[in-house]
């Protein structure tokens, strides 16, 4: 207790830095998983991703951050074991931030997209080992979040494998592919805004004290897909048929009118990836700033401060803008041929997918569903259209990441240790 007293004002300006650091490198390496199809696809330009995924990212963190942020900040491990030393579990939160936030940054120098989720469980794994004890890591969670990391990839390529042959049924098998697309194009718009604007109103807004019942949720939903759809609607009217370039390619006045619509499947998911991946960076953050406000009581329940979801939304924004292009490049050109058809079905399937996990606590790999959803896309034209080699690449990178994080975050907790014990 005494040295929580002694350092607090230390350990909150720690833990500040470190949590801005981590969220750095959640900005950094994810960029790719909220803007990579876009920009592969050709339906954005790096700049114009980066402004979208600024903003949305920042409102998705503030706005629907706080459901994971509790499952990161105490789900992970057991820290009553830590009631005599509670500094143990300051020194172990900021262990934790730091290595993963430093493997974030080596990954996103190599433009590898690595999973951030992954970054910060390993690290407060490895923490927990060394720093209380092998049973004081809730195995049952850890299992929970595994089977995530296998099931979501999954769904994101299930749901981006039906929606690709859902829009060769109804556009491109067509006799007019173009005037089908006009036609059909506000109903794809319409679940974007519908599944965004749901799961944020049943689940995203409670850390606000905000409470709508379920069947005004559901009509506040349908508005919000309806206002989407016709705006969607407005600029879809505008696209022209280019007839030239349909002699080369028949389906290019196609891929012209789902470039638009790729900026709304753009911003859900930078929206979704902001409201689940913010706590891989304010989770540890959140611990530190509630012991430290106790006076070193680890308290079960602490209100989650508005600011601290301000702080993860400035850090991912900055991550963004100053290394997220290096790792939107691997995602949005290596893995599959995109065009905007495709990047529509990957990012509305991987935002689909990212929305619900994130209503439900469940701290999923943001990274793991957006390259399922862009395997679902190129498997609908076999396998012949994947970068085998590449994948195998990213998934060797996923598998490094648990034991890096861990080893450092043991590390750095000793280190801690001996500074201020």
């Amino acid at each position: 207790m005494e040295i929580i007293v002694t350092y607090g004002p230390w350990f909150i300006g720690l833990a500040l830095l470190a949590g801005l650091y981590m969220t750095w490198g959640v900005g950094a390496n994810d960029l790719a998983n909220a803007m990579g199809t876009s920009v592969g696809a050709g339906a954005l330009s790096v700049k114009q991703a980066i402004v979208i995924a600024a903003v949305f990212e920042f409102a998705g963190a503030v706005l629907a951050g706080g459901s994971v942020t509790s499952t990161i900040r105490k789900g992970i491990i057991d820290p009553s074991g830590l009631e005599a030393n509670p500094e143990y579990l300051v020194y172990g939160m900021l262990a934790a931030l730091l290595s993963a936030g430093f493997w974030l940054m080596i990954a996103s120098s190599k433009g590898w997209p690595v999973s951030t989720t992954h970054s910060i469980i390993g690290a407060l794994v490895g923490f927990g080992i060394v720093g209380i004890g092998v049973s004081s890591v809730q195995w049952g969670q850890i299992g929970s979040i595994v089977a995530s990391w296998i099931i979501s990839p999954l769904v994101g390529g299930t749901l981006a494998f039906g929606l690709m042959h859902s829009i060769r049924a109804l556009i491109l098998n067509k006799e007019d592919p173009f005037e089908a697309a006009r036609k059909w194009g506000p109903y794809y718009i319409f679940l974007v805004g519908f599944i965004i604007a749901l799961v944020t109103i049943t689940k995203g807004l409670k850390h606000l004290d905000i409470t709508i019942s379920s069947f005004n949720a559901l009509l506040l939903s349908i508005g919000v897909g309806v206002l989407t759809a016709l705006v969607g609607g407005t600029m879809l009217r505008r696209a022209k048929r280019d007839l030239e370039a349909e002699k080369d390619f028949r389906f290019a006045s196609v891929e012209k009118v789902f470039a638009p619509m790729m900026i709304f499947t753009a911003c859900a998911m930078a929206f979704a990836h902001g409201s689940n991946d913010v706590a891989n960076g304010i989770g540890p953050l959140a611990a530190i700033v509630s012991i430290v406000g106790s006076g070193g009581e680890i308290l079960q329940e602490s209100a989650l401060p508005i600011w601290v979801l301000l702080v993860g939304g400035l850090g991912i924004v900055i991550g963004l803008v100053t290394m997220g292009y290096r790792v939107m490049l691997t995602v949005g050109e290596k893995i599959t041929e995109l065009t905007p058809t495709r990047g529509f079905c990957a990012e509305l399937a991987a935002a689909s997918t990212v929305v619900l996990a994130s209503g439900t606590g469940l701290p999923v790999s943001t990274t793991h569903i957006l390259v399922g959803a862009v395997m679902g896309v190129g498997l609908s034209r076999g396998v012949g259209a994947l970068d085998l080699k590449m994948i195998g690449r990213i998934v060797t990178s996923w598998i490094i990441t648990l034991p890096v994080a861990g080893l450092v975050a043991a590390i750095l907790f000793f280190v801690f240790r001996a500074i201020f014990g």
